[in-house]
């Protein structure tokens, strides 16, 4: 495995040149070709499978439907070599693609019934939260699912904490209504949307859903943790958006509360990082930061991020993706660069992240990658760190190409195919990989399913 942030520093020095090659990631690993998928779910290089270990509509555990929309994703050790994978469900009030409990939710237990976030003043509950699988990768084998978060609307990302559990995002900012036509579907909604919710991983049935307040109410996409100190960082999917971070009360317990800030340029207050008109900030530049403090961040009104811009706040182009390698975050903007096809940026905390030192020694921005029409990724989203040191990045590009690709990122800025999925159009999300780096999980995310991929992954 390479240093991680020797990663990120190779890549920025790489990653000006517009036109990268597809190629190989080791020789054990890719040939430069991946093998049509005789099944048509996913095409994946030679020696190398899945396996569909959760579908849209088949039964949980719990008696439940598998939702549909699978998104955001974490894979977390359990007990006896077995992997727990905690998923979100990107789905909103009458969506097409069926939740967990849309024929049976009146049958539930009133003991279930409770737990949810938003019961919809009992006529239509919320269809989006989280899934989690308990997989045996020894026989690659489901051997328990269930609905670990309920009744919160358009869940999307989110991102693992170091203590055990994932955050889940809602990308919606839902206001109470008594009843509205959403797709033909008459939608009641008791509570305000827009909240990060926590799933332990250890989870063994539905759990309370309580919104952590203090995180914001924005349209959330996705989360990271700084593990030395327990700051949470977030993405925002706005045309206009802001990069957040949560200083917590007690790092760990994100209950108790916190302050929320986001991030602006020194000397450049609200900063515009989009590339499209102009070059705003150039490849491999690598700009000092600071942190503003945001008030009324449980507003009534949608506009968080304007309010944080007017103060000095630097401006994203629909941040998506965010993963921690070390103690440095790299996050997606999906449509970000000259061409609007995305931009990948990195952001390394201060020795002293959330201090009243940090200004000694401040955080640093950098673009180390912005896409054009010669790249193999486009529209990036969801991502993570590889246990081989590269980026994998997930697309939702179906506009451009038809169809979405996961791609790989390497120190010098080159890139490779990894999978394609080449058949549904869907975007492909929730990319991450088991602890022990043996099994890559995939979702596709329409009509809904996640994958487990097995093979020669390089070590």
């Amino acid at each position: 495995m390479i240093n991680r942030r020797h990663f990120l520093q190779s890549i920025a020095a790489a990653a000006a040149t517009p036109a990268l090659t597809q190629g190989y990631v080791a020789t054990r690993m890719l040939d430069g070709e991946l093998l049509p998928d005789a099944d048509r779910i996913l095409d994946l290089p030679a020696g190398f499978t899945y396996t569909i270990i959760s579908q849209r509509g088949d039964l949980m555990s719990d008696g439940l439907p598998v939702p549909g929309a699978h998104d955001g994703m974490a894979a977390f050790d359990g007990e006896n070599g077995r992997m727990i994978l905690v998923c979100n469900h990107e789905l909103s009030a009458g969506s097409k693609y069926a939740g967990p409990y849309e024929r049976s939710y009146f049958d539930l237990p009133k003991s279930m019934q409770s737990r949810f976030y938003d019961r919809g003043n009992e006529t239509s509950p919320g269809l989006g939260g989280t899934s989690t699988t308990i997989y045996n990768p020894a026989t690659r084998k489901v051997e328990r699912q269930f609905l670990s978060l309920g009744g919160t609307d358009i869940n999307c990302a989110g991102g693992q904490t170091p203590w055990g559990s994932w955050l889940s995002c809602e990308e919606s900012f839902g206001q109470p209504v008594q009843s509205v036509s959403n797709k033909g579907h008459a939608v009641s909604r008791e509570k305000r949307h827009g909240y990060v919710f926590e799933v332990p991983s250890a989870a063994t049935e539905l759990v309370d859903a309580v919104p952590l307040k203090d995180m914001g109410r924005f349209e959330h996409e996705a989360a990271a943790v700084h593990e030395p100190s327990g700051i949470v960082y977030l993405t925002e999917d706005q045309w206009q958006s802001l990069f957040y971070r949560f200083i917590p009360k007690v790092p760990g317990q994100l209950h108790k509360g916190g302050r929320l800030q986001a991030l602006a340029i020194v000397g450049e207050d609200s900063k515009n990082t989009h590339n499209w008109d102009r070059v705003d900030l150039a490849l491999r530049q690598s700009l000092s930061t600071r942190w503003i403090d945001l008030d009324d961040v449980d507003g009534q009104e949608n506009d968080l991020r304007f309010r944080g811009a007017a103060l000095g706040a630097a401006k994203f182009a629909r941040g998506e993706g965010l993963t921690a390698a070390g103690d440095v975050f790299a996050f997606t903007c999906t449509i970000g660069g000259p061409s609007r096809l995305g931009q990948i940026f990195t952001y390394e905390p201060s020795l002293y992240e959330g201090s009243e030192r940090e200004h000694e020694a401040p955080g640093q921005l950098t673009l180390i990658a912005e896409a054009d029409k010669n790249s193999l990724f486009n529209n990036c989203d969801n991502l993570t760190m590889a246990p081989w040191g590269d980026l994998i990045v997930c697309e939702d590009t179906e506009a451009v190409t038809n169809h979405c690709a996961l791609v790989g990122v390497r120190p010098d800025g080159s890139q490779y195919l990894i999978a394609n999925n080449a058949y549904s159009g869907s975007e492909l999300a929730g990319v991450c990989f088991s602890p022990d780096g043996k099994t890559m999980f995939l979702n596709i995310q329409y009509p809904g399913m996640t994958l487990a991929i097995t093979g020669d992954w390089p070590t």
